[in-house]
């Protein structure tokens, strides 16, 4: 079975799953989310970071959140992402384009929001029914509010978080929607063992204080504070991107014998991620990390 999957993909997928080049035909996708829904891979031979690759995302969460959708099912087709940048580059681009989701997307750049508009407005995909996309800077005391009044409540299929700052405490406000899957960025620097999180302000920045590659050290959670808190919130932990950074969580409601969870320690193998605990983290170890 695994084998028929293999050579599936490698029809499908031109270049291969594992590249980051762009696989924009829609067509090939539902192909493959079909192929997904009628076969059942074994738990013992697959991970579901092998179904990665990028249309539109930021390297594979564009191929995990298709089989993650393709095996739970699509429900609502509706999706909200906070900090999409111009949409251009963000997690929920290619069910919007390619999948017909209709999307909520924020960002605090005007700049980044008008790119964002214009993009969908003339898009063939979304020309006719583009995402709802606004500018603002998300508080704790507002992102309900943001959400409620664009109209997105209830249940959506996908909620996607990455403000590199205070994210931790913006999921554990957001309360009037109730997303199937979750996809946030943790602070992979921080290890499989530390639950921290940096304290919460509503004009955080986290590219203040030190940053490596153009990536904050000293901003978000971490992988373990991201578990308790979506344990609390009735999720849990199925898989992370390639490079070990974003993580990806389902509702508790679908059942470990669809998707399997995994463990925080399985998240921590990436060279990338290894260097960044032995490099970056002594940069921020004493600054003002808040265990949760």
């Amino acid at each position: 079975m695994l084998k028929s999957i293999k050579s599936a993909l490698k029809r499908i997928l031109t270049p291969p799953v594992q590249s980051f080049f762009p696989l924009s035909d829609a067509a090939s996708q539902k192909s493959l989310s079909l192929l997904y829904q009628t076969t059942r891979m074994p738990n013992s031979q697959f991970r579901i970071q092998d179904a990665g690759f990028k249309v539109y995302s930021q390297t594979d969460e564009d191929g995990i959140l298709l089989y993650l959708l393709s095996v739970t099912g699509f429900r609502t087709r509706s999706c909200v992402e906070i900090c999409a940048g111009d949409g251009q580059e963000c997690n929920t681009a290619n069910l919007i384009i390619n999948h017909g989701f209709h999307g909520l997307l924020i960002d605090g750049k005007q700049e980044c929001v008008d790119r964002g508009r214009l993009f969908y407005s003339t898009h063939p995909a979304t020309n006719v029914f583009p995402p709802t996309f606004i500018q603002a800077w998300i508080t704790r005391s507002n992102i309900n509010q943001i959400i409620e009044s664009n109209g997105f409540s209830g249940i959506v299929d996908v909620l996607s978080l990455d403000l590199d700052g205070v994210d931790y405490w913006i999921w554990e406000a957001i309360n009037v929607i109730t997303p199937r899957i979750v996809v946030l960025e943790y602070q992979d620097i921080l290890g499989p063992d530390r639950s921290l999180t940096v304290p919460y302000s509503d004009d955080f920045s986290g590219y203040s204080v030190s940053v490596t590659a153009g990536m904050p050290d000293f901003a978000g959670a971490s992988l373990r504070a991201f578990v308790k808190l979506a344990q609390r919130k009735g999720y849990r932990l199925v898989a992370t991107n390639m490079l070990g950074y974003n993580a990806f969580f389902i509702h508790q409601d679908i059942q470990e014998s669809v998707v399997p969870s995994v463990q925080i320690e399985q998240c921590f193998t990436h060279p990338k991620v290894i260097e960044g605990m032995k490099t970056r983290f002594p940069k921020v170890r004493e600054l003002p990390w808040e265990e949760v």
